[in-house]
């Protein structure tokens, strides 16, 4: 498996309209795009930093989760070392997402473009 960079950083809300302004105004982060009630994205320089709704998050979702690019999506590895495959998601163009645990059971997902 081949990691480019963290793509995302995203943490659960339940009132995305109260925490789109909460984030936006005590961090002054600029919206870069927002999808209904079901994400919201913010510029934080080279990564980004969103909230998703909890229908939108990995199932289990606590805290901030780690969205890193992938080349490709081999489980395998992060099996043998203790880690979980927990769900993929494919969305269509947008490529598909990975979720994982880690041996403490922290979330991660793994992020493959559609064509890479």
């Amino acid at each position: 498996m081949s990691l480019g960079t963290i793509r995302t950083v995203y943490t659960v809300a339940n009132d995305m309209n109260f925490m789109q302004a909460f984030y936006a105004s005590a961090l002054d982060l600029p919206l870069a795009f927002r999808d209904r009630d079901n994400r919201c994205q913010f510029r934080a320089g080279q990564v980004s930093f969103a909230l998703s709704s909890r229908a939108e998050a990995a199932q289990g979702a606590r805290g901030s989760i780690v969205v890193f690019n992938a080349v490709d999506l081999t489980a395998q590895r992060i099996e043998r070392l203790g880690g979980r495959h927990l769900a993929t998601r494919d969305m269509g163009s947008h490529g598909s997402v990975a979720t994982f645990a880690d041996p403490e059971n922290n979330l991660f997902q793994l992020h493959v473009r559609q064509g890479s």
